[in-house]
């Protein structure tokens, strides 16, 4: 699943309007952070980004301007790609401080607009029914740090994009001593509704029988205290408040926090969990517009633009091959 970069000397939360397709407004809460230094970055699955929208990243190299055509494919409005993405979830979608969406999954799914011959409008969603809402007809795709797994599949044909492992943020100095998996134990471990994260805590969906909750009561140790939240940057805030010893999301965003703010935040002793690609979900019935997406993708990674934005935000350690996006439902 799913952060920003002005000068701040303390972690916050802000409400900022994003307009969502029309002039509606959504207020979502997002983490003002600090700008490290480049030698600040820990080794994790993607290391994260170091600036808001760095001016010193390679420009991306020109796309066709012949436009993809989407085929058979339907949009919601015509003209527009509607892209439901859960923000804040850093360095791959997050708020800049004017409130606009930045990342790099919001990148790539502008440059996918783009080479549709389309208009890109990002559509700030709650995570735990975001399939529902593109299955729903309130956005045409999802762009948002989503595990491919086999339930998801049931529901949405999703193109590989990203690859990620999942990571453990813990208080600085690791108060707590979390070093092993065995270490969560009878802690208290926060993380987002709905995402793969809640699910491995907890043994359900794609790691039924292997949760680590579970494995913690069969060796004869206390459950571990899982705490669910309806925003990862709320999951984020609980650790901040000692509510919750440990928190938990994919490598990368754990790995920026711990950039942004290391008077706060560190990695676990944990080493990054369960890697997994990350997909583009379509609704099953478009399949016009999933494989136009999908053109659309192998040809930026072809090109070069797809790398330029990875690197840009310091995700390229997770970047995929043509060869992976251009099959759909891949599973690790």
């Amino acid at each position: 699943m799913r952060s920003l970069r002005t000068a701040a000397t303390a972690l916050a939360v802000a409400a900022i309007t994003l307009s969502a397709c029309t002039s509606a407004a959504t207020s979502a809460p997002t983490v003002a952070p600090v700008t490290p230094a480049p030698s600040a970055a820990p080794s994790v699955a993607a290391t994260p980004a170091q600036s808001s929208a760095p001016a010193s990243a390679a420009p991306t190299p020109a796309a066709s301007t012949a436009a993809i055509s989407i085929g058979s494919g339907t949009l919601i409005f015509p003209g527009k790609l509607v892209i439901c993405s859960d923000i804040p979830y850093p360095p791959l979608e997050y708020f800049d401080p004017s409130g606009n969406p930045i990342g790099s999954d919001i990148e790539i799914g502008q440059e996918i607009a783009k080479r549709l011959g389309l208009t890109a409008e990002i559509q700030n969603s709650v995570f735990d029914t975001i399939i529902a809402a593109v299955t729903g007809g309130k956005c045409d795709i999802i762009i948002s740090a989503q595990n491919i797994t086999a339930d998801r599949i049931k529901q949405v044909d999703m193109i590989p994009y990203f690859q990620a492992g999942q990571s453990f943020v813990v208080a600085v100095g690791n108060p707590a001593g979390i070093n092993a998996t065995t270490d969560l134990c009878g802690k208290k471990v926060g993380a987002e509704t709905g995402t793969t994260e809640i699910d491995y805590l907890q043994g359900t969906g794609d790691y039924k029988g292997q949760g680590l909750s579970a494995a913690c009561t069969k060796a004869g140790k206390p459950a571990i205290d899982i705490k669910s939240f309806g925003k990862d940057s709320d999951a984020l805030l609980a650790l901040q408040a000692s509510q919750v010893d440990a928190y938990f999301a994919d490598s990368p965003v754990a790995g920026y926090y711990t950039v942004q703010h290391p008077d706060q935040f560190a990695l676990s002793g944990i080493a990054p969990l369960q890697p997994a690609f990350e997909g583009i979900s379509v609704p099953q019935s478009n399949t016009g517009l999933r494989d136009a997406v999908q053109a659309a993708l192998v040809a930026m990674i072809n090109d070069g633009t797809y790398l330029t934005i990875l690197k840009k935000y310091g995700d390229d350690s997770g970047a995929v091959t043509a060869a992976d996006a251009g099959t759909v439902n891949k599973l690790k």
